[in-house]
């Protein structure tokens, strides 16, 4: 949709009627003066929206009564009571001030807004150059101290979104104050005229010119001055506008999109404009000095790029690489590698890559950093790339009053809140993808949006690459995740017949909890309303009931090996092994490395692997063991591709053979406010041995840390696995005492609280 010009052509006439008469009002109140130029130093001042000749049918007048500080008060207060006494009469809704040049520009020089309004002033009448000098001041003011006005700007501006939202994503959007409003585009111009940066004006201009349309239309819809482009004026609004209510809004939704683009970006120009010198991106022969933090992925200027000698044509993955490292480091993703991306990547294989479907997980489980990369992926066309079925939901908003969100933009937050239950969970990665796809189905029109959603949220799991039974697990979150808040809310969870029939659809302990935490996701993205303490009491009660059900109906495994062990790798005879051998083989594996390491069979040799491998860099993305007797076999999967066997072997050897200190090597660092580590034993998993689960933050020398406790207390593995989800990593370990059997319960509660301590 363009500028519709009659509207733009009305808004000017109301400017100009309204100047009009000012113009009258002004010439009969104001008294011949001995001035040369036929009066007192006095002038009439447009400001704001007026100033820029931008009157919508309800908007204030924003007026300023200028003049000189040698005016006589009492010759000020009698022009201005001839002129603003008259407009009351008139019924305008007048926002006036009076004010000499003086006290003019110690406002701007203290308040932002003042500022703004000045930079946007137009003299109505009176004393011309009265006017334009103090522009001149106040916009000399504004470039001199930009540093520190800016900032000003940009809490504020912090403030109201916080307060009115985002305009592309609110369920009632503010057209003036939202993110990407009105508001928003005058910001744009405040910036431009600090000369720190620039924007492109014709698209800025038009997108504020296509928001004052619409705001023109809701106001004549209306009767009366409003902002907020609620459901029930959506009709009226889209019939004088020529359009159906659906296009509409989302031609609403996506011009304040647009403009929160431009405004991000501007943002970040200013950023890198105020930069110290020691901050800004050091320079080589060849041009600036990008930091690599992963294939074709770099750091540069405080954004993520992809890098210039990257393929994305042959490379696709690196789209999500990006992705990930931006949403994981708190950075913006570069709006021009994004641009890029979606023009230039290839084709990702159906179903993905397990590498793919890592970044994948580790973007979606990032916490907030998701947002700003998801929108920037999205404006620039990448998300259809990898999720073709977003585009239905893509602004569209809820049927249902309590969301305060866009189904896309709830799909994100449903995603940031679940990142913050993923140590909940078993499998954090399931939750994950639940989260995003869980509305997908609202994208089928008519259709019950649970049930629609299950076979799409199964169907983009397979070819995101998850296995047939993780696939229809997220299917099946999809389709029940209103089961809970449901159930809760509308029976009676004190009826023995409740729980059992919410047992019967969750199957298991692990579904459940993933269900719980996914409900919850979805009500914190909600609204308040949908999560307050009433609910989540219900649904956690519930939850706990349905629970006991379960721990009396799912019989107890006797897991006497460990059935997760690759069929592809064999496992060596026994008595094969010498107590000092030990071999390493390397195969890459999944964007990294399979290490094969066979060593003797001896207390501590999981530790000594564990911290030989974290002293050589590698960091351990999962590790599985199996130990028969006299040896132990054991595969560890590392994020690196260029692992050198023989050199490996060399690095492990000293802590193979006790020359090295690991614990002072290998000290835990704090990981300022990350949840506790969360340790706890598994009851119920096997008879003949005690099961050790472990679910905290990665970090360099974890493993080490876990293996190491075991051993000092005089305890063996039998068998291990470990994996990492994002920057999850939950680590199950089957310990047994020295005659092989399982711990005591005095042993396993001593094991379990040191490690928690050596974790905390």
């Amino acid at each position: 949709m363009t500028v519709h010009p009659d509207l733009a052509r009305r808004r000017a006439e109301r400017a100009l009627g309204a100047d009009r008469r000012l113009r009258q009002l002004f010439a009969a109140a104001s008294p011949p003066g001995d001035d040369p130029r036929g009066g007192p130093r006095m002038a009439l001042v447009a400001v704001g929206g007026y100033g820029r000749s931008e009157l919508s049918p309800f908007s204030d007048l924003d007026v300023v009564l200028l003049h000189d500080p040698s005016v006589a008060e009492s010759v000020v207060r009698q022009v201005a009571e001839a002129i603003w006494y008259p407009l009351w009469d008139d019924g305008v809704a007048l926002d006036h001030s009076v004010r000499d040049t003086i006290q003019m520009r110690e406002a701007a020089a203290t308040d932002h807004r003042a500022a703004m309004g000045m930079l946007d002033a137009r003299p109505v009448t009176g004393d011309t150059g009265l006017v334009m000098a103090l522009r001149s001041e106040v916009l000399a003011d504004w470039r001199r101290d930009a540093r520190t006005r800016v900032e000003e700007v940009r809490t504020a501006r912090t403030a109201r979104i916080e307060r009115s939202g985002w305009l592309a994503h609110a369920a009632v959007p503010d057209l003036k104050e939202s993110g990407g409003g009105l508001r928003d585009s005058v910001t744009l111009r405040a910036l431009v005229a600090t000369w720190l940066i620039d924007v492109p004006h014709t698209e800025s201009e038009q997108l504020r010119n296509e928001l004052l349309d619409i705001r023109d239309a809701l106001h004549e819809a209306a009767g009366r001055r409003v902002e907020r482009l609620g459901p029930e004026m959506v009709p009226d609004v889209a019939r004088l506008l020529g359009m159906e209510p659906v296009e509409l809004d989302l031609h609403a939704r996506q011009v304040g999109r647009r403009i929160a683009h431009l405004a991000s970006m501007a943002w970040r120009k200013v950023d890198d404009a105020l930069a110290p010198i020691t901050r800004k991106g050091a320079f080589t022969a060849k041009g600036p000095l990008v930091q690599q933090v992963d294939d074709g992925v770099g750091v540069l200027d405080g954004e993520v790029i992809v890098t210039r000698t990257a393929d994305p044509s042959a490379d696709p993955e690196i789209a999500l690489r990006a992705a990930a490292a931006a949403a994981r480091s708190g950075l913006p993703l570069s709006s021009g590698s994004a641009r890029r991306l979606a023009t230039t990547m290839g084709d990702l294989p159906d179903p993905w890559a397990p590498s793919t479907t890592r970044y994948l997980v580790d973007l979606l489980t990032a916490g907030p950093g998701l947002v700003p990369v998801w929108d920037e992926l999205d404006f620039a066309g990448v998300v259809e790339r990898l999720l073709p079925e977003w585009g239905p939901i893509r602004l569209r908003g809820s049927s249902s009053p309590v969301h305060r969100f866009t189904v896309d933009r709830h799909s994100v937050e449903t995603c940031v809140n679940a990142a913050g239950l993923r140590r909940d969970v078993a499998r954090p990665d399931l939750l994950a993808v639940a989260a995003l796809l869980h509305d997908i189905g609202k994208g089928v029109d008519g259709a019950d949006h649970s049930e629609a959603g299950e076979p799409m949220a199964a169907e983009i799991a397979l070819r995101w690459g998850f296995t047939p039974d993780d696939a229809a697990v997220i299917g099946k979150l999809v389709r029940w995740h209103l089961l809970l808040p449901t159930i809760a809310t509308r029976r009676d969870i004190e009826d023995p017949s409740t729980a059992a029939n919410v047992a019967e659809i969750v199957g298991t302990e692990d579904f459940l909890d993933l269900l719980s935490a996914l409900s919850a996701s979805d009500a914190l993205a909600t609204s308040a309303t949908a999560w307050t303490g009433w609910r989540r009491g219900l649904v956690e009660g519930l939850v706990a009931k349905v629970r006991q059900v379960l721990d009396d109906s799912v019989p107890t495994p006797d897991a006497t090996t460990y059935e997760g062990w690759p069929a592809h790798v064999p496992i060596p005879a026994r008595g094969t092994t010498g107590p000092s051998d030990f071999t390493v083989t390397v195969e890459p594996h999944q964007g990294g490395s399979l290490l094969t390491i066979v060593t003797a069979n001896r207390p501590g040799v999981m530790a000594e692997l564990a911290g030989g491998l974290a002293l050589a860099g590698l960091a351990i993305r999962s590790a599985r063991t199996v130990t028969l007797d006299d040896a132990a076999v054991t595969l560890w999967e590392v994020s690196r591709s260029d692992v050198d066997p023989a050199r490996l072997r060399d690095r492990l050897r000293p802590a193979m053979a006790g020359e090295l200190d690991l614990a002072g090597r290998l000290e835990l660092a704090a990981i300022p406010d990350a949840p506790d580590a969360r340790v706890r034993l598994l009851g119920r998993v096997t008879e003949t041995a005690t099961v050790l689960e472990v679910r905290a933050r990665d970090r360099r020398g974890l493993v080490w840390t876990v293996c190491d406790r075991i051993a000092s207390l005089g305890l063996s593995i039998r068998s291990a696995h470990m994996s990492t989800y994002g920057d999850e990593v939950r680590d199950v370990f089957y310990v047994v005492d020295a005659a092989g059997g399982r711990l005591s319960d005095a042993t396993a509660e001593s094991l379990r609280s040191a490690v928690a301590s050596d974790l905390a």
